[in-house]
């Protein structure tokens, strides 16, 4: 642990914050002040940021919580109704609400005026259609100025979204889709990734054929080959004619109440068909403002970006960056084509304030040799926020060296499960090397040990035990709710139990060392795999690195793949060197006894390496749902590897 932190707020800054000006009226001093008071008085607190962030509502109600102490079964605001699309459209004026890049291919903006007339004309199409409160609408869509114009729609009217990356399989798609039997589907008719154009006509016209609830198909122009794709599926229609002859006037929102579902979201289905995770509008709506405004200080002066799907749930998360009046960035497709520069080049050419990224990502620029100070301005920057995976102490050292030294570096850990973060960034406290800064506003963090009690100096579960407004509304088709009780509450009755393998520190802060079911046990020690990848990709011939258990034995051994660099071979000497960083840089016990260097690692959809499916491959067991992963191929690199055998 180093001396001092990485970076201080400077208090003139910290004094300008939108957190700051929170705390006033309250007569707080400090993050630790204002954090206690969120989780201490929950009410006064999200009564608070509805205030404070001018939630617009046809009525607030008078209660704030219902049933405060049952979880899950506590209700926010149960009395209120208003519209999540009404209040991510609150500006209407020329400037710029959406800048897109399609890699090099495309640049377009969209102003908020314009935003706000599209969202018209679509939602009065949609109700035309017979689109009504309730109904999914599904989409398989680029990050683009139409997938968020869509999305917008669809809620404006209480319809429920869901949407996919085009880069999903169709298995995947369906997994997903076929669950939730949407009445209207909306596809690209192309992408471009790699700087290579991927056609979507055949893939969309598979997966009609397995959805037969889909009454309404419609096509967004992307690669200009709309009308063709249209054409190609049976009742299909692009956008822009759908659209056509529709009043761009404003309109009515649907409002309706707190928890009424807003869009449907999907565990990663790497052990079997993905959850459907149902989060309601009032709860988002809140839990975001909290985030973006009070813990990241996004406003009407900032142009945010986050490097993600439509498949992951940054994307959303992103698209609420429109409530605190913030521009939004997008960018579809590979973070490295043309070069390694571009995202850098988008952050200097719109003035970028807000850089949201992931792990790996950082990772991949430091391993590339690009020293992003050096070769960009990036002179609007204040933030970078990280998220995906564990941010490596390392990596936090290169950010600051190689990046920008004067900006706070925001490591935050959430899930798809509460479509938010438990541990985050704040304008007021230091950054510390390796460090989270801390739990979010409103969360009541805590890290326990088997036994269910708190655990301070050790690693343990990462739980949550006060209720919060973005927990799930419930899981789609889990009638009883076993489904979504046993998902988070099996564990600590009354207690949310995410899942992380996490710490907290001498400050405050939080470490997350890996996921708690991909934890290793070698000697009955836990071990987090985040803990080995710090060390192993340092290592200047490995690309990325993957950990799990093996049934050894009768106990467990710890085998490390690693993914080398090109003409880079596995001998004596590299594993050797292996070791020794994990030895010096760990322990002793997270030094793997077998190295095995692999072509690939599978990953999910999101990026995340899937340690399970590895484990599940090198134990000779069935893998319950491949079209999970990016690339289930790479799966097959595991079976039946002869070093070991022994």
């Amino acid at each position: 642990m180093t001396e001092s932190p990485l970076w201080t707020p400077d208090p003139a800054r910290a004094e300008a914050s939108a957190l700051w000006r929170f705390m006033q009226p309250l007569g707080l001093k400090s993050f630790e002040e204002v954090l206690r008071f969120s989780v201490e008085r929950p009410e006064d607190f999200w009564s608070g940021v509805w205030d404070f962030c001018a939630v617009k509502a046809e009525t607030r109600g008078e209660q704030v919580l219902a049933d405060g102490d049952r979880m899950p079964g506590a209700r926010f605001f149960p009395g209120a109704r208003l519209n999540y699309a009404e209040n991510l459209l609150r500006r209407n004026d020329e400037t710029d609400a959406l800048v897109f890049r399609g890699e090099d291919k495309v640049q377009r903006r969209m102003s908020w005026a314009r935003l706000n007339q599209d969202v018209a004309r679509l939602h009065r199409a949609l109700a035309a259609a017979g689109v009504k409160s309730g109904d999914r609408v599904a989409a398989i869509v680029p990050n683009m100025p139409e997938a968020i114009v869509c999305f917008l729609a669809a809620s404006s009217l209480g319809a429920i979204w869901s949407s996919c990356s085009p880069d999903f399989g169709e298995r995947g798609i369906l997994d997903r889709f076929g669950q939730i039997a949407p009445r209207v589907l909306i596809t690209c008719d192309g992408y471009y990734y790699g700087g290579k154009t991927i056609r979507m006509a055949d893939k969309a016209a598979n997966v009609l054929k397995q959805l037969p609830s889909a009454e309404t198909i419609l096509v967004i122009d992307y690669i200009g080959e709309a009308e063709g794709t249209a054409a190609a599926l049976s009742g299909g229609e692009t956008l822009a004619a759908f659209m056509q002859g529709h009043s761009a006037a404003p309109i009515a929102f649907a409002q309706l109440p707190f928890d009424h579902p807003l869009y449907i979201l999907y565990s990663s289905g790497t052990t079997g068909v993905p959850k459907c995770i149902v989060h309601s509008a009032g709860g988002i709506l809140l839990k975001h403002l909290s985030e973006h405004v009070l813990n990241t200080g996004t406003g009407p002066g900032d142009r945010l970006f986050y490097f993600s799907t439509c498949g992951w749930m940054m994307w959303n998360w992103l698209v609420s960056g429109l409530a605190a009046g913030a521009t939004l960035l997008l960018y579809d497709g590979s973070p490295f084509h043309p070069s390694g520069r571009v995202l850098f080049d988008f952050a200097d050419e719109e003035a970028m304030t807000i850089f949201g990224t992931s792990a790996k990502y950082i990772d991949a620029v430091k391993k590339s040799g690009l020293v992003p100070r050096e070769t960009h301005g990036l002179r609007t920057l204040r933030a970078m926020l990280s998220t995906g995976s564990p941010l490596s102490a390392e990596s936090f050292d290169f950010v600051y060296a190689d990046i920008k030294a004067d900006m706070q570096l925001a490591s935050i850990s959430g899930g798809t499960d509460i479509c938010g973060c438990f541990v985050g960034g704040n304008p007021l406290s230091p950054v510390w090397r390796g460090e989270i800064q801390g739990p979010m506003l409103g969360m009541a963090v805590d890290v326990y040990d088997e036994a269910g009690e708190p655990l301070r100096g050790g690693k343990g579960e990462l739980v949550c035990v006060k209720p919060f407004p973005s927990m799930p509304v419930m899981f789609w088709n889990d009638p009883d709710g076993a489904k979504y009780h046993n998902a988070y509450f099996a564990r600590f009755p009354g207690i949310w139990c995410h899942g992380d393998f996490a710490e907290i520190t001498a400050h405050g802060g939080m470490i997350i060392h890996g996921r708690s079911d991909a934890t290793l046990n070698p000697g009955g020690v836990r071990i987090g795999t985040a803990e080995i990848y710090a060390q192993v990709e340092q290592v200047p011939e490995v690309i990325e690195a993957l950990a799990i258990g093996q049934d050894w034995d009768n106990d467990v051994r710890v085998v490390l793949f690693v993914r080398l660099r090109p003409g880079v071979a596995l001998d004596e000497a590299l594993a050797a060197r292996i070791r020794t960083q994990i030895r010096a840089g760990a322990s002793p016990r997270h030094v793997p006894a077998k190295i095995v260097a692999v072509a690939d690692i599978p990953r999910t959809k999101s990026g995340k390496i899937t340690e399970l499916a590895v484990r599940d491959v090198v134990h000779g067991r069935v893998v319950k749902n491949k079209e999970a992963l990016a690339n289930p191929e790479a799966l097959d690199l595991y079976e039946d590897l002869p070093g070991l055998r022994t």
